[in-house]
């Protein structure tokens, strides 16, 4: 078999798994919508987001094709995150932790199915985390990974 034949079904199992618990393009807009809409009011995370996005229609476009990427392999989202994230510039633990304390809450409220609530979380869950490795590793280099997380929040790291 090849590598593009193994993609391809990988996508189609992807698809159909995410089908199966409910997840599909009208509940990814019901919660990219619902969870800006708490970012936006949030204390600590709405004025950065106030910011950077000028106009909230493509942005929210971009969340929904992002979010339909990850959970049905949809293949529409095209951008680097990583790079978005490190030129906002000053983004920490506390950043990724509220977060997804947001997102945990909204998807809690809009997701239903213990097994789609599931997969979005843990989905977040691993971007945060790629992405506050990412902005740590750029800011401090590797040894910022070793450093204390109380430590590196009080550097900004």
């Amino acid at each position: 078999m090849t590598a593009h034949v193994h993609a391809e079904r990988a996508r189609v199992k992807k698809l159909a798994d995410a089908t199966a618990i409910g997840i599909d393009d009208a509940l990814i807009s019901q919660l990219v919508e619902r969870f800006y809409g708490a970012i936006r009011q949030d204390d600590l995370l709405g004025p950065i987001f106030a910011a950077h996005v000028v106009d909230w229609t493509p942005h929210l476009g971009r969340m929904k094709d992002f979010w339909a990427s990850v959970t049905l392999e949809s293949g529409r989202f095209r951008g680097n995150p990583m790079i978005k994230h490190i030129a906002i510039g000053g983004l920490g633990q506390a950043h990724f932790d509220r977060w997804l304390m947001l997102w945990r809450k909204t998807v809690g409220t809009v997701v239903a199915e213990p097994a789609a609530a599931h997969l979005f979380c843990t989905s977040a869950e691993r971007i945060a985390e790629s992405l506050l490795t990412g902005i740590q590793i750029r800011s401090g280099g590797l040894g910022a990974l070793l450093t204390p997380p109380a430590a590196a929040e009080k550097a900004n790291i």
